[in-house]
Order: structure tokens, then sequence, then C-alpha cells
């Protein structure tokens, strides 16, 4: 097994254009090492992404937060501005394992490993999220909504890896919030996992919406009528049952030990009834 660390991005996407469907990306290492250790992964070139200075850090610009993909959980969570913006992408990302996972895990690892329970990635497809992924070709910007693919499957092609994330600036009297479902009281994957993102008017109508589901189908899903039910009402019943009953029909989820395929639906209804009363809440905080 070759490994390699390069400092820049280029060098990057170089030594990974050598390797093809050989290599992978590593970043925290907490997805990536264990399937090796269980010989469910067997990488013969390893690149590791922690010294690119470009993907380890966090700048606010005019547009929003530029978040490099091997920013660890544990280093966003102090970034009080981003908390103050986006408190749901960063509850959401603060989920994921125990402290010291939270010391190596990464957004870009927890999208990129193609779990449909990933904790963080409906939680910036309700923010409306775009991953910039670097390649032989360029740069180019896409929705998180679109890398999955498949369980365990991303759209990135060889040489391809994700630079960072751009999370707009968050509307006037907008919020987000992010809820899971686990079995345990921590340290356990989604059963379902649910992100709203809603911005108000000074009536308190809502104006806009985005709902991340996760843990539900073979990729995180948006939502777009669970959204469209919420926009034009103050988050009353009627709009919330509407939200939810969209949610839960969106659901392609399987069995397994943490869910039945019925439980599964209806959490996923409840969830986002739960995650847009928060997200509204504090939309309306900001008026």
């Amino acid at each position: 097994m070759n490994y390699q660390s390069p400092e820049t991005v280029d060098d990057a996407v170089a030594a990974l254009s050598a390797a093809g469907a050989a290599g992978r990306v590593l970043a925290g290492g907490t997805d990536l090492l264990v399937q090796m250790r269980s010989g469910r992964r067997s990488p013969e070139h390893i690149v590791d992404v922690k010294n690119i200075p470009e993907m380890r850090s966090v700048t606010m610009t005019a547009d929003g937060f530029r978040i490099g993909a091997a920013v660890a959980g544990a280093e966003l969570g102090e970034q009080a501005q981003v908390i103050a913006e986006w408190p749901g992408v960063v509850e959401a990302f603060e989920l994921i394992g125990s402290t010291q996972i939270q010391g190596r895990a990464t957004l870009g690892g927890n999208l990129c490993n193609g779990s449909p329970a990933a904790d963080s990635v409906p939680a910036m497809i309700a923010a409306g999220t775009i991953a910039v992924i670097a390649g032989p070709g360029g740069r180019r910007e896409v929705p998180v909504e679109e890398i999955m693919t498949a369980p365990g499957q991303t759209s990135l092609g060889d040489g391809e890896l994700v630079v960072e994330f751009m999370l707009p600036r968050r509307a006037p009297l907008s919020g987000d919030a992010y809820l899971r479902f686990i079995p345990r009281t921590e340290m356990d994957i989604a059963v379902v996992g649910a992100g709203v993102n809603l911005t108000v008017d000074s009536a308190g109508v809502c104006q806009s919406a985005r709902v991340g589901l996760g843990a539900v189908a073979p990729t995180p899903l948006l939502v777009a009528d669970a959204a469209a039910a919420l926009v034009g009402s103050t988050l009353d019943d009627d709009a919330l049952n509407k939200a939810a009953a969209a949610a839960s029909a969106a659901c392609n989820p399987i069995n397994d030990k943490r869910g039945t395929v019925e439980y599964r639906v209806k959490v996923a209804g409840v969830l986002t009834r739960r995650a847009a009363k928060i997200a509204y809440d504090r939309a309306r905080a900001h008026a």
C-alpha cells in the first residue's frame, strides 16, 4: 500500500488521478480505517488530505462560509459565527461519534463515505450547501444532495475530491434545525434524520423552506413536497401535518435491526414536524 500526504489540492488531485480506482482519500479516517481493519476495503493507494491548509480552514465571505472538507467536528464546533447562523448544520455534525471521533471526523468524509444515515448530510441539504469538487478537469460546484448516488457510492470521478463546502449567509428571519432518532442515547447510527431550513416574513409566514431526510432511502433526500407544505403558512398544525405526510411519503427505507420500514416512515414525519418547529422558532427569534 502506498501512502501520500500532499500539501496542496493540485498535488492531491495528481496523486488520486495516478492511483485511479485503487486510490482512496483519507480525511479523518474514522470510516476508512475501520473498513480497512474489517477487510471491507483494501485500497492500494491512500492520499491523506489533512495537511492541505485549504481543506482545513473555515472562512467567512460576503456570500457565506467556506468550510474545508477536512475540518473536524470539534473544530467546526468552535466557530461561533457558523454556529450562530447555521446551528442545525453544526448540531448535526456534532452528533457524529464520541469526543475522540469529533477530533478527527470530517464533513467531507461523512458525505463521501456514502452512508444513507450520515448525520451531517440532511442538515447540509436543508441548508442548501454546495460542495466544491477538484479534479483533473478543474473545479466544479455541486449541490450536496447530488453527491451520493447509492449506498457507499458517489458521483465523484477518478482523481476528484471534495475540497470545501459553501454555506450561504443566513437570510434575515431564517433558522435551521436537525433531529435524529437512534436506539441508544448516544453514539449510534440514525434510524431517521431530518433537517429543516426556512425563512419567514415579519408576520411569521414561511416564505421558503428546504427539508432533508437521512436513513430513509438509498441516499439522503431533498423533500420538495414537505418544504412546499410549509411555505405560505405560520406552521400551524395543518401545515405541519401536511409536511410530515410528505416526508413520510418520500421515504423508501429498509428493514434492519434498528427499525422496520413502517417505523422509519412514521418517524420521518414526526422528526420533520419537530425540526420544522425548532427552525421556525429560531427564525422568529431573529425578528
